[in-house]
């Protein structure tokens, strides 16, 4: 061969071979040859701009949920309080309307002697019977009564008077007698005694009078407290008010004469030195916190606001400090009001450098709730997937490599699992939760058997389906030669070539889960508290004005629900387009 001849075989370029310098495409097949399968799924994943950000979003909601609660300085039940003044019930007023008793001493005047005289009062009948002991009460006043047990002294029938044995009756008694009945009276004073006369059938009972209790509508408070007993005693009460009855403006008892002082409708006994003593009024005021003491000061300033019909009055406490209080009537019932300093649930407090996101309705930090809540939720829809996968797998792969009978038979299961009311039924189990108490944490565990157990049907059809086709490749004839065991067949050759399908459709489901979780959540049948997760977080937006006021209540929480559903459907669509290798670049 020449020279020349030799210079142009080594010039003349190769016929269809590329430049040195020009690059391969992805799908060129010298270049395919060259990446690992793996390598090129995450080669077309990566190229997928939604998967890239569905990727993103989903760790950062890992980070959120799994190591935000490790950082964040509270836990998720944690109350936080504040200090704050609101105006709360300090003391309850109201005008007596029940007669008050005071039993002299060395008597007995019970609860069913007292029913009987308000029976009788409201009869007007003056004359009562309780039990085998007659009685009867004088009205020594308004709304003021003495009440005395009847004691048979003698008995005239037939116009006779007959003693009863072992009394005798005194001079004069019979004329005494004679004129008071022919007068219609119905008692007599004979020598500094007083004699009923009570009427029964044809015969006329005198007894004499023995005083018992005294009845009146009257309060009386003592200016000290060693002095209550005194004051509420039969001689004090019925000396004071008979003197009252009397229009007199003192009254003697145990050798002290005391003083009666009315103005505007309050009473005041002052001592014999000149001291308030005891205050009388219609109108009862009480703490309403039995551990609090109110001063007769105090009770008089009360009631002289509630007789002039104000609405304000300010009293000076034992400590010097002038406090404002409020009264608030409610029918017959008045309110007393003051403002007080008092520690309270700092709930729905609203953002701040503190709790970023506010607090809740339980004064628990939003923020570490939501972390926690993420971490539940996530975790029931993994947990909730892999059994779905498990249970799909197992049936699916026996069903796709049997056929024939067993793959008809699994197929029917399949076809009367999927007849089952899902939702009724996962509504039901939470009812049920309800009812037997379950706990928080075994609730949340029963939560992911009940979702993971009813919902792998779909992924044993997607199993079956592509273990029959693949059953019939030259890979799976060389099994046959081999004489491995049918389960390593199955689930060490048939169940890893679809594991790309089962990735892509357990990504998908996962948000489909977390979805359900917080619909049960919402719905109060899902996790409880003190557990949260972002579907029972949202629950509290089921009222309209928490809704409307508390934006920081749930916007949050569903933002984090439609953040990470959109994530796992972005990988989802990303992972579907990587492992299709038809797919056109």
């Amino acid at each position: 061969m020449s020279e020349l001849e030799t210079t142009n075989l080594t010039t003349e370029p190769i016929k269809n071979q590329p430049p040195k310098n020009q690059g391969m495409a992805l799908d060129d097949a010298r270049r395919v040859k060259t990446l690992s399968p793996g390598m090129l799924v995450f080669k077309r994943f990566i190229r997928n701009k939604l998967a890239v950000i569905g990727l993103i979003i989903l760790v950062v909601m890992f980070l959120f949920s799994f190591l935000g609660p490790l950082l964040s300085p509270y836990t998720q039940t944690e109350v936080f309080y504040k200090e704050d003044a609101i105006s709360k019930d300090y003391a309850g007023a109201i005008f007596n309307t029940e007669l008050r008793y005071s039993v002299k001493e060395g008597e007995a005047f019970g609860g069913a002697d007292q029913a009987r005289f308000l029976l009788a009062l409201a009869k007007d009948q003056p004359h009562f019977k309780s039990g085998e002991t007659n009685f009867s009460f004088i009205e020594e006043g308004e709304n003021f009564y003495r009440i005395v047990q009847l004691e048979l002294f003698a008995e005239s029938l037939m116009g006779r008077i007959n003693p009863l044995p072992g009394n005798t009756l005194p001079a004069g008694f019979e004329d005494a007698f004679k004129k008071a009945n022919e007068a219609g009276n119905t008692s007599f004073v004979l020598d500094g005694t007083t004699y009923t006369l009570t009427k029964e059938l044809k015969a006329i009972q005198i007894s004499t009078q023995r005083d018992v209790a005294i009845a009146s509508f009257s309060i009386f408070d003592a200016y000290n407290s060693q002095d209550a007993d005194l004051i509420n005693s039969y001689d004090f009460r019925f000396l004071s008010e008979s003197a009252g009855v009397n229009d007199s403006k003192t009254f003697t008892f145990d050798g002290k004469i005391y003083k009666i002082d009315e103005h505007e409708g309050q009473i005041t006994i002052i001592d014999d030195k000149g001291e308030p003593f005891a205050e009388v009024s219609n109108i009862i005021v009480n703490p309403l916190d039995q551990n609090e003491f109110l001063s007769v000061d105090f009770k008089k300033i009360a009631r002289d606001a509630i007789n002039n019909r104000v609405d304000k009055f300010e009293f000076v406490d034992a400590n010097g400090v002038n406090i404002e209080y409020d009264i608030h009537r409610v029918n017959t019932n008045y309110y007393i009001k003051r403002e007080t300093t008092t520690v309270l649930i700092n709930m729905f407090e609203f953002p701040s450098v503190k709790h970023p996101l506010g607090t809740d309705n339980n004064g628990m930090d939003m923020l570490t709730r939501l972390m926690f809540g993420g971490r539940v939720s996530l975790m029931v829809g993994f947990v909730a997937v892999f059994l779905e996968l498990v249970i799909g797998v197992v049936i699916g792969g026996i069903s796709g490599y049997f056929g024939g009978n067993i793959d008809t038979a699994l197929m029917r299961f399949v076809d009367l699992f999927n007849s089952i009311p899902t939702m009724p039924l996962i509504l039901i189990f939470g009812s049920v939760m309800d009812t037997l108490e379950v706990t928080p944490i075994n609730r949340m565990f029963i939560l992911m058997a009940i979702l993971g157990f009813l919902g792998w049907t779909g992924i044993a059809r997607v199993v079956r389906g592509q273990i029959l086709s693949l059953r019939e490749q030259d890979f799976m004839v060389a099994t046959e030669a081999t004489g491995i065991r049918t389960s390593r067949k199955i689930f060490r050759h048939l169940v890893p070539n679809v594991m790309p399908i089962l990735i892509v459709t357990a990504t998908a489901s996962l948000g489909g889960l977390i979805i359900t979780e917080a619909t049960l959540g919402f719905l109060g049948l899902g996790i409880k508290y003190p557990l949260a997760s972002w579907g029972s977080i949202i629950n509290i937006s089921s009222d309209a004005f928490i809704m409307e006021t508390y934006w920081f209540m749930w916007i949050p929480a569903g933002m984090l629900i439609l953040l990470t559903v959109l994530g796992f459907n972005f990988v989802g669509d990303g992972l579907r387009d990587a492992y299709d290798p038809k797919m056109k670049r």
